[in-house]
């Protein structure tokens, strides 16, 4: 900290030089506590004071306007409004909600460049809080003040007198108020800008919010204190030695004469495996103590198995009496470049990694520990082993999570200057920041010390970050060297020296976003100097998430390659109200703000709302650590894990018929980490019992752990196979009756009515046992409800011909062939995209009543590729209940069904529209062999298609136009019918990114090819 100063200026706001005003040094987050039994509870600490909750409020559009002096003694606050500490200022009814991608938040509204700032749109919240200082700090000890978080600048005042002035958003701002601490009430006051020199440095792909966003607290220390504590805990070169290091700097100013420290490095168990004691002397000016032990046989920390340890650290002053404990876990580990490949512990790592934002619908970036408790457990859950810390420092409490857990971090610097060298897509770096401009340097490199300072004893992270988005230049290089220097225990990650190469040595890995799996190769296969990652990837905006096994597949291909992060964790749609008091989740523009990104802030593998998508399924079955292959004979188990092996779990092995389980059992499994095994199975006999048979295996957890609860399941495998005999002679019903007349055609039996239209060109009726079931006739339909990935391809525009097709056919030919125990109706039809595309749908009605369907495309040459070729017609809402035997349970795509299994489940017509935030295609079913759509008496239709040539079924309350002209999910209209989708094959939903990638080619449909599909129509009960 300098020469404290007195005087506040607003010129700071635009000034490069000016970051950190009377702010403290930047220090770790360790805890402490004043006796040994406090700090094995690692609770609240006593010499802290949290003063989160209701504060006074004013808001002012800029600085112009706000209250002046509201911060003196004599300013009267009592008739302003109140706000929640912490929380956002635009979240709690002030300001403009504003989401923006990569342009700044103030393009078009007026000619700003760096560093300057508007005078007219900068808000300014001024916040008052009054509070009476508590008993344990009332004596001679400092009091300090800590801002865990502030959006983006702000000044300090205590009783009238200026505290500092901070920025950096996301990292800690810590004061020291002793000199102006009055006994009594205190009036603290905190006057908060939105823009500011870092602003300019804040331009990520997030809502633009400002305000106390978290925690903030007073606190106290003893008469000796450790300020600062680094601890190293390494591997030696057989990763069985530990290697122990231990840095303590007492508080700045202390009397240290005489202090020692006792320290203790206690296991799991409680048991200590090691000990010494440290005396502080004088260092360059602060008290500083090390200490360094060597162990000779540790418990590595990983994420497979985050065994950590806790050392005890015991402050003794002068006099021999404990002042303090310091309570400090610790995991040892190695993460080191070996051979150009990352490995961590001797073993070649693999990221299979998510970006996250720290994001609440309510609250915005103020995410409580129950927010960060219920996503570590969701990312554990679904095999995710990475997290990058998108895109700055998060919550301290978040790392304690990863560390304890088992996560591996990239922990990301608060940096993004994503809107001055990107403009539309094109690199344009005119007038980049910071790039090599030195003005610059000094508050760019304050944030990079700021988080190294605060985070750098959490075994989670293994490796640095210097941003995100930012181009490259001299500056972002500088603090590349400062991680390497401080740290060379990790590795340092940036992905912006992409885009210029005279920066390259700022990163020690090859890092891009959103490469194709064929560039990725093209890498890979070029001799590289440096391993691979995809820091972003899998863009997973809306229904996406198709072809990610593209990527997986290159994890044992080539040793170079070490994983990605899917972008991202969760949509950032934020809860409001629309005008008739529904609450919805609204995305950029529903705030009426510009400019604006709209829904691109919509790309979660989570929804807002903190529940799990069905793109999660396929997430977690390809990043599976121990991968199961059954056939008929027993399991392979390919145990991927780098240090577990499978002790921790169970075989359940599973065989079903037709959908229907007739066969179970649990057998222990015993594959070590890095090994492949074969566990045999004796399956029952079944060769006399024709039928389609699956056999799923699953590896489930034996006991609880902190993630998942006892019989969880990790891993799965399946394996499907047929076994013939004869078929079931067809029931004959009775005689059927056929009335051809001018129009109609109708057939007639026991207990149904069907009836065609020769004008309409349709199946117009389907009568079981008195009840009409077609609402609607069966169309083809060549076009489904446009994804965001779709629309970033401009799918509207180069195949919108499908979308008329669908639209208007014309029926060219009506044909009746009649037969002693069957009756077929065919049309054909012909469509205006080109007249040599035809679809001929044939209904064949059974004596018994069964209506089979088959059709058949045949397209042209130089057409669009398309969407979906199927039947789509309308039965009564009514009958809304679905029960399959189909790829499930969750919503599956041909490019995105490696997580589905062939399995027997139930749901509602309702629950195939996913919680997508912009309504669009969703809920498809592959490999349909049966679904049954029934009312609450259980009538209703059964559909069947061969389990050899199974179709795809989509069955919806709302046609693929309803949903593709709602924006919002509030815009779809009342549910009038249940509509029924069946596909010979829908193209698939892609991913690679949302902005141009197109679906792989071989889960794209030509126009010129044939196409057939069949199903069977029955009733339920007849």
């Amino acid at each position: 900290m300098q020469d404290r100063v007195t005087s506040p200026s607003l010129d700071w706001l635009s000034d490069t030089s000016v970051f950190a005003v009377n702010r403290l040094w930047a220090y770790s987050d360790h805890k402490y506590y004043a006796t040994l039994a406090e700090a094995q509870t690692r609770g609240a600490m006593a010499w802290r004071h949290s003063l989160n909750g209701s504060w006074k409020f004013n808001y002012a559009v800029n600085p112009a306007s706000r209250p002046q002096g509201f911060y003196e003694q004599d300013f009267a606050c009592a008739g302003w409004g109140d706000i929640q500490v912490p929380g956002h200022i635009q979240t709690q009814g002030y300001g403009q909600m504003q989401y923006v991608n990569t342009m700044y938040p103030w393009d078009g509204q007026e000619n700003l460049r760096p560093p300057m700032i508007s005078q007219e749109s900068n808000p300014v919240g001024s916040y008052v809080k009054h509070f009476y200082l508590p008993e344990n700090m009332k004596s001679e000890q400092p009091v300090y003040i800590s801002f865990q978080g502030v959006e983006s600048a702000f000044y300090v005042w205590l009783n009238g007198q200026f505290v500092g002035y901070s920025e950096d958003s996301f990292t800690p701002s810590d004061f020291d108020l002793t000199p102006y601490i009055q006994e009594g009430e205190n009036k603290l006051a905190v006057e908060v800008y939105q823009r500011s020199t870092g602003a300019w440095l804040e331009d990520q792909d997030f809502w633009r919010f400002s305000g106390i966003f978290r925690d903030v607290y007073l606190y106290t220390v003893p008469e000796v204190h450790v300020r600062d504590l680094h601890v190293n805990a390494g591997l030696d070169d057989q990763y069985t030695e530990g290697q122990l290091d231990v840095k303590l700097t007492l508080e700045q100013g202390q009397s240290f004469n005489g202090a020692r420290a006792a320290l203790e490095l206690h296991d799991r168990a409680g048991q200590i495996v090691c000990s010494g004691e440290v005396t502080f002397a004088d260092a360059s000016g602060k008290a500083r103590a090390s200490f360094q032990a060597k162990l000779e046989t540790v418990t590595a920390w990983s994420a497979e198995h985050p065994y950590l340890y806790t050392l005890y650290i015991t402050v003794y002053n002068a006099a021999g009496e404990v002042v303090e404990v310091i309570p400090q876990r610790v995991g040892f580990r190695r993460f080191e470049m070996i051979n150009k490949v990352m490995h961590l512990n001797g073993k070649r790592i693999v990221f299979k990694g998510v970006n996250r934002h720290e994001f609440n619908c309510r609250t915005g970036r103020a995410v409580t520990e129950e927010d960060m408790l219920w996503d570590i457990r969701t990312i554990k859950q679904n095999n995710m082993n990475a997290v990058r810390t998108s895109h700055y420092p998060n919550q301290t409490r978040w790392y304690e999570l990863c560390d304890e857990y088992g996560i591996y971090l990239i922990d990301e610097m608060n940096l993004e200057t994503h809107g001055s060298w990107q403009k539309m897509g094109a690199v344009e770096p005119s007038w980049n920041i910071p790039g090599n401009l030195p003005e610059w340097q000094d508050i760019v490199m304050d944030r990079a010390i700021s988080m190294v300072e605060r985070d750098k004893n959490h075994p989670s992270i293994l490796i640095w970050s210097c941003g995100n988005e930012s181009y490259a230049g001299q500056v972002i290089l500088n603090v590349a060297d400062y991680f390497r220097e401080k740290d060379p225990t990790r590795l340092v990650h940036y992905e912006g020296v992409f885009h210029n190469r005279d920066y390259d040595a700022t990163s020690d890995m090859e890092s891009r976003m959103y490469a194709k799996p064929a560039d990725i190769e093209e890498y890979l296969n070029s001799n590289p100097s440096k391993p691979y990652i995809s820091c972003e990837y899998m863009h997973a905006m809306g229904n996406s998430v198709g072809g990610m096994h593209k990527y997986t597949e290159l994890e044992n291909k080539y040793e170079m390659y070490q994983g990605g992060f899917i972008w991202d964790y969760i949509d950032q749609a934020v809860m409001k109200k629309n005008r008739y008091g529904v609450e919805y989740l609204a995305y950029g523009g529903d705030y009426d703000d510009r400019a604006t990104d709209y829904g691109f802030c919509t790309d979660g593998i989570v929804y807002a709302d903190r529940k799990v998508s069905p793109k999660m399924q396929e997430v977690k079955f390809l990043y599976q650590n121990i991968k199961l292959i059954p056939d008929q004979n027993g399991v392979k188990v390919v145990n991927e894990n780098l240090f577990e092996g499978t002790e921790a779990y169970q075989l359940l092995y599973r065989l079903n018929r037709n959908g229907v389980q007739v066969y179970e059992m649990v057998l222990d499994v015993q594959v070590a980490a890095g090994q492949e095994g074969y566990i045999e199975v004796k399956m029952p006999d079944v060769s006399g019992q024709p039928g389609e048979y699956a056999i799923h295996a699953s590896l489930i957890l034996k006991a609880d752990e902190l993630w998942a609860e006892a019989g969880y399941e990790v891993s799965f495998g399946e394996y499907v196979f047929v076994v013939e005999g004869e078929q079931a002679a067809p029931v004959s019903a009775g005689a059927m009756h056929v009335a051809e007349g001018d129009v109609n055609i109708g057939v007639h039996g026991n207990g149904y009515s069907i009836m065609f239209s020769k004008g309409a060109g349709s199946l117009t009726s389907l009568r079981y046992g008195g009840r009409e079931y077609i609402a609607a006739p069966p169309v083809p339909m060549f076009w489904r409800a446009t994804t965001d990935n779709d629309k970033g391809t401009a799918q509207g525009y180069t195949s919108g011909a499908w979308l008329a097709a669908s639209l208007a056919r014309r029926c060219t030919h009506v044909e009746l062939q009649q037969e002693q125990d069957h009756v077929t109706v065919t049309f054909q039809y012909m469509f205006s995209i080109h007249t040599d595309v035809r679809m001929t749908t044939a209904y064949t009605v059974h004596s018994d009543g069964s209506l089979q369907v088959k059709s058949r495309y045949t397209g042209a040459a130089g057409l669009p590729n398309l969407p979906i070729v199927a039947l789509s017609f309308k039965i009564p809402a009514d009958y809304h209940h679905l029960d399959w035997y189909a790829m499930g349970p969750d919503e599956n795509y041909i490019d995105r069904a490696f997580g589905a299994r062939l399995v027997h489940f139930r749901n509602d017509a309702a629950d195939n529209v996913s919680g997508y935030v912009v309504p669009q295609e969703s809920g498809n079913r592959t490999g349909v062999r049966r679904v049954d759509i029934m009312n609450d008496e259980q009538y209703g239709l059964r559909l069947t298609a061969p389990a050899s040539a199974p179709v795809e079924c989509n069955i919806s309350p709302y046609t693929a136009l309803e949903l593709e002209s709602a924006a919002h999910v509030y815009e779809l209209p009342e549910v009038h019918y249940t509509v029924v989708t069946v596909a010979g094959k829908q193209m698939g939903v892609g991913g690679d990114d949302s902005w141009g990638a197109p679906v792989h080619e071989e889960y794209q449909i030509p126009a010129d090819q044939e196409l057939e599909f069949e199903f069977t129509i029955r009733n339920l009960r007849p």
